[in-house]
């Protein structure tokens, strides 16, 4: 059971998450060339990516959060913090990158933020701390390679997307180092393919709603 302190920290993530201003530690990644004006389909297929990659941001907020209300080493727990205090980074460059695209996040956040919170409590109240590190360095090594298709499907001109993809890839890539150095454990094939199935209906749900 959760304690009641436990509980406000649960829900005041979530409400920051889903309705506040996420407020960046660093400045959005600087684009090295300006970019060019988009048609109307490359503005849309920019738009939903990002707006997927947003998703993942949320996602990625409530992972870490079960994560840290389960975590039993003070140490690690304050890595899992530093962690998310960059996927904030993460959360608020796509969200301004999707209002200069004219769009809007996904309107089923609540609902990816809750699985994620539920998984990501789970793993730490029932396999320890480093099964819950397994699924830090599974979830961030499956996010980087999704990062990697959308730099192949981003429209060229669009350097402003490119740019935020390229830093969160390599932020993602770090969390995951830092999982395997505290101690992850590998997670069972039949999770990882659990996991990829259920990141394939959110990315396919959240490019169109």
């Amino acid at each position: 059971m959760l304690n009641t302190d436990a509980l406000i920290l649960a829900a005041d993530s979530a409400l920051r998450t889903l309705w506040a201003e996420p407020r960046a530690s660093r400045p959005t990644p600087p684009a090295e060339e300006p970019s060019r004006p988009l048609s109307e389909a490359e503005q849309r297929e920019a738009a939903a990516l990002m707006r997927v990659n947003h998703v993942g941001e949320v996602c990625a907020q409530a992972l870490y959060t079960g994560q840290m209300l389960a975590c039993r080493d003070p140490q690690l727990r304050q890595r899992l913090a530093e962690a998310s205090r960059e996927e904030t980074d993460h959360l608020a460059w796509t969200l301004g990158r999707l209002r200069e695209l004219h769009d809007r996040p996904s309107l089923l956040n609540p609902l990816w933020y809750a699985g994620a919170f539920a998984i990501g409590l789970a793993a730490g109240k029932l396999g320890g701390d480093r099964l819950s590190l397994g699924f830090v360095v599974e979830t961030e090594n499956q996010v980087e390679a999704h990062l990697n298709s959308h730099m192949q499907r981003l429209p060229e001109g669009d350097t402003a997307s490119r740019a935020i993809v390229a830093q969160m890839k390599d932020d993602e890539v770090a969390h995951a180092r830092m999982a395997e150095r505290a101690g992850a454990v590998a997670l069972p094939g039949p999770v990882k393919g659990v996991m990829k199935l259920a990141a394939k209906v959110m990315t396919t749900v959240a490019h169109r709603v």
